[in-house]
């Protein structure tokens, strides 16, 4: 009996053990298993149950995928392959114009690219009709149009925080690209009538790869497929945008589709007024100065002529160093250079002022009109300009007056008045002319007082009556 009794405890101890052994190791085989695949979300050594869950993107991209079906297609092939060439319409929004280079010949311009274009492949069923909007992701997966810009130096995709890439699909398969770009391109400009110009730039949009057999380039809505920001340049005033299209030729490849966004740009012309035309203006009216210092005042003449030639340049050097270099002459050159003629005219001027001084009192002192100890650097009148009758005569000798006398008294009576009713009038030659210049050189400044600004005012009438 108690063989019987050890035998029933022995066996119940030995079942419990190992339901409870077995129990129990896997228990904690399962805590630990449950605490190694989500320690990594553990927070004050608690447990965040709710990271435990699938990540709802990926999740999403599946059922996208699967929606679309875009394992089912070859979307390396456009829309219609083998057909009638695929519409795509385009629609542009000019966000900025962030710069214009005469230097380069180029600007660079932000905007808003959207595409149109409708590919079945991509239909998908809907109840409510809505569409779905989707990242850069999924743009990577399906086809879009290969839409380039022509003569473009520079463009990239924004990417901050993320590529501003957006593609709307519709149910029944029409398809909404517009990715946000900014593109540096070239622009041919003509500086003939620089700075008072006005400059016709465009970007050019057309497909890579496919010709207008296979892709047709339109605008979306006409003219009203380009609309701009507010946009305010510092030297430009833009007078339009305005949408067109054409045909480019390539001889190996065939005919594209290409479409333009052209605006016109006017140029401020205060700017240059400031920097450029009113400092000319300036110099050249100080050139007129030494036509009032008197013609013996060597250093003061020639120290302000030298002044304003030198200063002259120094505009023309500053103007020439910021646009391009150009084959042509500019407006603006014109301008520079005529005005540069006005004050080298100016020292010019004064040299022969200066010549025809010395060759006056070198004839007076042969002729014995001057004593030989007469100082010329005295004899200033009080305008600024040297006359004879001004002179002091009490240096001369008597001796030299009874001479003067003498001849005063030898020269023949005047000539009979001819009869009334006949009137002569004696031309003086070249020479004579010369030699009364000579004479009388103080006369080529008081000449020069009314010719040049006279000529200046003239030339400014014409140039802004031409340009403007």
């Amino acid at each position: 009996m108690k063989v019987d009794v050890l035998t029933c405890l022995t066996a119940a101890s030995l079942v419990a053990a190992v339901t409870g052994g077995g129990r129990g190791s896997g228990r904690r085989r399962h805590k630990e298993v449950f605490l190694g695949e989500n320690s990594k979300f553990k927070f004050g050594g608690r447990i965040d149950y709710k990271l435990k869950r699938q990540d709802s993107t990926k999740t999403l991209l599946i059922k996208t995928e699967q929606l679309l079906r875009i394992e089912e297609h070859d979307f390396a092939l456009r829309p219609g392959f083998g057909g009638a060439a695929i519409p795509v319409g385009i629609d542009v929004q000019v966000e900025s114009i962030d710069s214009i280079s005469e230097v380069n010949m180029d600007f660079t311009m932000t905007l808003y690219l959207r595409h149109y274009w409708k590919d079945e492949r991509l239909a998908f069923p809907s109840r409510n009709n809505q569409s779905r909007t989707f990242d850069s992701r999924l743009v990577k997966k399906i086809w879009v149009p290969d839409v380039f810009f022509a003569h473009s130096k520079r463009s990239f995709i924004h990417d901050t925080t993320m590529e501003n890439i957006m593609l709307r699909v519709y149910p029944d398969g029409n398809i909404l690209y517009s990715v946000r770009v900014t593109v540096t391109s070239l622009c041919s400009m003509d500086f003939s009538s620089f700075p008072l110009d006005t400059q016709n730039c465009s970007l050019e949009l057309e497909s890579y790869a496919y010709n207008e057999n296979d892709l047709m380039l339109y605008w979306k809505n006409g003219n009203d497929s380009l609309r701009t920001d507010e946009i305010v340049l510092s030297q430009f005033f833009i007078e339009h945008f305005h949408p067109s299209s054409g045909l480019a030729f390539y001889s190996s490849t065939g005919w594209y589709n290409r479409l333009f966004i052209n605006f016109l740009l006017r140029r401020h012309i205060f700017f240059f007024m400031l920097q450029t035309y009113f400092p000319t203006m300036l110099m050249v009216v100080l050139s007129w100065v030494s036509f009032w210092i008197d013609r013996r005042a060597v250093p003061a003449r020639v120290s302000l002529g030298i002044t304003t030639v030198l200063t002259m340049s120094t505009i023309i050097t500053g103007v020439s160093s910021s646009m391009p270099q150009v084959s042509y002459v500019k407006a603006v050159d014109i301008y520079l250079w005529t005005s540069f003629l006005f004050v080298f005219l100016s020292v010019i001027e004064y040299a022969a002022v200066n010549y025809c001084t010395t060759l006056e009192e070198m004839r007076k002192m042969r002729r014995g009109k001057l004593p030989s100890t007469f100082n010329a650097s005295q004899a200033m009148a009080f305008d600024g300009c040297f006359h004879d009758n001004d002179m002091e005569l009490t240096s001369f000798t008597r001796a030299t007056l009874g001479v003067n006398s003498e001849r005063l008294s030898a020269t023949p009576p005047p000539e009979p008045r001819p009869p009334e009713g006949t009137r002569l009038r004696r031309q003086r030659s070249v020479r004579e002319n010369v030699d009364l210049l000579v004479s009388n050189s103080y006369m080529i400044d008081s000449y020069s007082r009314l010719a040049f600004p006279l000529s200046y005012l003239l030339f400014n009438t014409i140039y802004w009556s031409l340009y403007s």
